[in-house]
Order: C-alpha cells, then sequence, then structure tokens
C-alpha cells in the first residue's frame, strides 16, 4: 500500500465516499513556512480546512538524506500531515526540483488529478508540481515574498506562472490585494483574523511565565519574527529614554547578525515561544507593541497579532504600517507612531486609560473577526470558483 492510500485509511476515506462528489477529497499545501517555525496564518486555515479535507503540509526539504531522496509523513492532527522531503547533501537546485517531483509524482500515483487541491504559499514549488493539473489550485498570497530579503532569484518569474494557473487568489491584506487585483480575475483579500478565544486567556491570567515575572516594572512586548522588518533602532531609542521601562522580545531572530542586537538592561530577549504561552506572557504587559521599519519587505503586510494583541486586553502601539492604519489607526483602536518620542507618548498615555471603558470598544471592534468565520468564507469562494469552472 502506498503512502497516500496509508493516509486514506487511517482517516477512514476513501476516493469514492466523498458527499459532495464535485469537491476534492485531498488539499495539497506547498509552503516556504516550517509548521512549527511560528504559529500563523497557514496553521490557523489549514487546520480549519482539515475538518473538510485530508490536508498534506508540504514543507521545503531538508538535506540530510544519506542517499536516495525520501519523503517524511508525519500526523499532525486529525486529517492533516506534515510531509517534508529529504535530500542528499551537496544536491543542487536543479536535481533538487527533480527529486522532489518524482517525490510527489510517486506520493500520488494513479491518483485522479482533480481529487486534490493545490494550495499554494510560496511560488517556488512550481518548479517541481506545474506539470500537475488538480481540480483547484489557490494561492494565498500571505506576503510579498519578492520584497522580503534574499528572495529566491525564479520567485517573481514563477508568481507569473502561478497567477496564471490559480483558479482563485487570496491575500494577506488589504493593501497586497490592491497591489494585486489587476494580476487576476478572482482574487479576494483575507486580512489577518483572530482566535479570540485564545487570546482573551491573557485577560483572566493570574500569573506569568517565570522568565516573564521576574522582570520587575512596566512591561511593553512585542512576539514574532525578529528580522529584517524589525526596527531594532527604535527599541533601543525607547530603552535609553525609558529606563525604568521593559522591553521583552518573543520570538526567533532570523537573518540578523545576533551581534547587532541592542543589549541594554531593560531589553529582553526571552527566544521562541509556543503559541500556547503567548497570552501568558502578555497578560503581563502594560502596552503591546508592532515596531516594524517602513521598507520593501513590510509595504503589504497585515501583522496578525494586531487583533491578537487587542483580544488580550492589551493597548498597540505600532508604526504606520499601512494595512494597520488602515482600519485600526483610522478608528483610534491603535496609537501609531514614526518614531521613539511619539512611541512613548502613546505608551504612556496607554498605560493611564481606564480599561473598563476601553476594552468594551475594543470587543466590539473585533466581534466580527475570526479565523473561523474567513475559513467559512473561503470554503464558500472555492465551492463557488469549483462550480463555476465545471460548468465552463
Amino acid at each position: 500500500m502506498d503512502a497516500y492510500s496509508k493516509i486514506l485509511k487511517k482517516n477512514n476515506l476513501s476516493l469514492s465516499n466523498e458527499t459532495h462528489s464535485h469537491i476534492p477529497s485531498t488539499l495539497i499545501c506547498f509552503s516556504h513556512l516550517r509548521w512549527d517555525f511560528v504559529y500563523q496564518r497557514p496553521q490557523h486555515l489549514l487546520s480549519r480546512f482539515a475538518a473538510r479535507f485530508i490536508v498534506l503540509y508540504v514543507e521545503e526539504p531538508f538535506w540530510d538524506a544519506p542517499n536516495e531522496p525520501v519523503l517524511t509523513i508525519t500526523p499532525r492532527a486529525n486529517n492533516l500531515w506534515i510531509v517534508v522531503p529529504h535530500l542528499p547533501d551537496g544536491t543542487n537546485q536543479e536535481q533538487a526540483d527533480r527529486m522532489q517531483k518524482e517525490l510527489l509524482d510517486n506520493f500520488i500515483e494513479n491518483r485522479n488529478a482533480e481529487d486534490f487541491i493545490f494550495w499554494y504559499y510560496t511560488p517556488m514549488a512550481l518548479a517541481f508540481s506545474e506539470h500537475l493539473n488538480p481540480g483547484v489550485v489557490v494561492y494565498d498570497c500571505m506576503d510579498e515574498l519578492s520584497m522580503f530579503k534574499n528572495p529566491p532569484a525564479r520567485l517573481q518569474d514563477f508568481e507569473e506562472i502561478l497567477l496564471k494557473k490559480a483558479d482563485i487568489v487570496f491575500t494577506g491584506g488589504q493593501s497586497l490585494y490592491e497591489f494585486k487585483k489587476n494580476k487576476h480575475q478572482n482574487i479576494y483579500p483575507f486580512p489577518s483574523s483572530i482566535d479570540k478565544k485564545h487570546f482573551e486567556q491573557a485577560r483572566t491570567a493570574t500569573e506569568e511565565p517565570e522568565d516573564q515575572k521576574r522582570i520587575l516594572g512596566p512591561k511593553l512586548g512585542f512576539y514574532g519574527v525578529i528580522d529584517e522588518r524589525f526596527d531594532l533602532g527604535l527599541i533601543e531609542q525607547m530603552a535609553l529614554q525609558k529606563p525604568d521601562w521593559n522591553f521583552v522580545l518573543l520570538g526567533p531572530v532570523v537573518k540578523i547578525n545576533h551581534a547587532h542586537l541592542p543589549r541594554l538592561h531593560n531589553i529582553h530577549y526571552l527566544g521562541g515561544k509556543s503559541y500556547n504561552e503567548l497570552p501568558h506572557y502578555v497578560s503581563g504587559w502594560n502596552v503591546a507593541l508592532i515596531p516594524f521599519l517602513l521598507n520593501d519587505a513590510t509595504r503589504f503586510i497585515s501583522p496578525t497579532k494586531t487583533p491578537e494583541y487587542l483580544a488580550a486586553g492589551v493597548p498597540v502601539v505600532s508604526t504606520p504600517i499601512t494595512d494597520v492604519v488602515h482600519p485600526y489607526g483610522e478608528k483610534g483602536i491603535v496609537k501609531i507612531a514614526s518614531d521613539a518620542a511619539g512611541f512613548i507618548e502613546a505608551a504612556e498615555q496607554y498605560m493611564q486609560i481606564d480599561k473598563t471603558k476601553w476594552l468594551p470598544i475594543i470587543d466590539e471592534f473585533i466581534a466580527d473577526k475570526s479565523w473561523s468565520a474567513t475559513f467559512t468564507d473561503m470554503m464558500k469562494k472555492i465551492n463557488t470558483t469549483i462550480k463555476n469552472k465545471q460548468t465552463i
């Protein structure tokens, strides 16, 4: 029995027992992000899609196979599996593409292509999947990857191909939608959403985690990837000007030389934390920060942490990121500042607010925002796309 048949059997499914015969049974996601790296948009959405489909989350390869390329397939949740190619060390890019193509072909051998949804977070996966014609192709354009630091050389070429191949396109924010909307006829914006119940735990948490609990005094916090988008200079200036405030930074440091990180007594790098731990850390913060630089890499981002901080009951100060200014800043839900002085002034104001009056305003604003609602709306649009495609 091949690997895919085993997955079908494990989930008590076959290719012929679908209630809605026009809907594929399996969603294969091709991602540039490790499932266990940071819990964000892909995890929120695909965990929900696993209620309707077998979900196979295909990561980029590890270069650690002793001889021949192999796939490891690991169950992660009901109907959700992590698929990782392992390629021999020293394999060049052309060889890697060929090996991954063979692994993918063997994995879905003798299966009806119409029974698959291909869901792309990275256009680079077309290097080994372009030859296949699944029932539906979805491009969830979470970020403008071409503007990140050191993008792959062929990224823009592959995205042009993907935009032609895709049946439906989603974008990770409104500004990215405005940038892409003329490149596809079936494209929709889906800004960052929220798991309210998860982050509302911060409002009732009674004790902070040990590594944060021993930090005394006001705490201003950030969680997420610390990379070329993060304004380290802004944090350093605030820390120098407010030595009695503590700046708590949670998350992995990526694409930044650790020697360049500002080292002051009141800047605390606590490392990466699990998704389940985040509300307990945020519970101890007076103010949450979105201290992103304004550069190409942040031009179209829609930070998921914005509504998460708010659901946790913590006020937010952000640099003028377009998708934070619109709508959060415009509606007075988040304070916007451009420099250390502005951040400090905004934070001082937030430290004096009456939360009994502030929280109802926040709760009303985020009431209709949830990843479950996003999933439901996406699913409706995918179903419509399938029906339209089948009537052509």
